[in-house]
């Protein structure tokens, strides 16, 4: 179990490596309607050892909604892999951590200052992670040539997928 414990642990920082250079993620919560709704999320900052992912959004949006109604989301970066997050939204009045994310980017595509109650912190937590290799390396394209002519299937020993569970109690 310690080992399980510490491959967990190993694949959590990967994934913070994965996703540390990946400004914008695509968040995805569940509309009124029960519909998927995505947009882009620039990324304030990534503590995957405290399992916290940073964000920055206004009250008055749908994504605001949406999370107060079911604070269950999605975030997806894609770059030199793709990693997919699933877990938990809240929102966090913090004046001091929000002046600490602000810049001058912030302030332009909210239209807004960092004092502006209007202005609030999304943070998530994470629950579940996968992640993709991607690329032409010889490493993938092997790996990937293995498994097609494997009678197993790609979910089978998949050294191009990963997936890690955050949670305590599924380790």
């Amino acid at each position: 179990m310690a080992n399980e414990n510490t491959e967990n642990k190993e694949t959590i920082k990967y994934i913070k490596d994965l996703i540390k250079d990946e400004k914008v993620a695509m968040l995805t919560t569940v509309s009124q309607e029960g519909r998927l709704m995505s947009r882009p999320m620039h990324t304030q900052e990534v503590l995957m050892d405290r399992e916290e992912i940073w964000f920055i959004t206004k009250k008055d949006t749908e994504k605001y909604e949406e999370i107060n109604r079911n604070p269950a989301i999605n975030l997806a970066y894609a770059g030199s892999s793709y990693v997919s997050i699933s877990g938990t939204a809240e929102f966090v009045q913090d004046d001091e951590k929000k002046k600490e994310y602000w810049n001058k980017i912030v302030e332009k595509v909210l239209n807004a200052s960092a004092d502006d109650p209007n202005v609030v912190l999304v943070k998530v937590t994470p629950e579940i992670a996968e992640y993709w290799e991607s690329g032409l390396s010889v490493k993938v394209v092997k790996e990937f040539v293995k498994k097609m002519a494997s009678k197993n299937t790609l979910d089978d020993d998949n050294k191009l997928k990963d997936t890690v569970n955050f949670n305590e109690n599924e380790r």
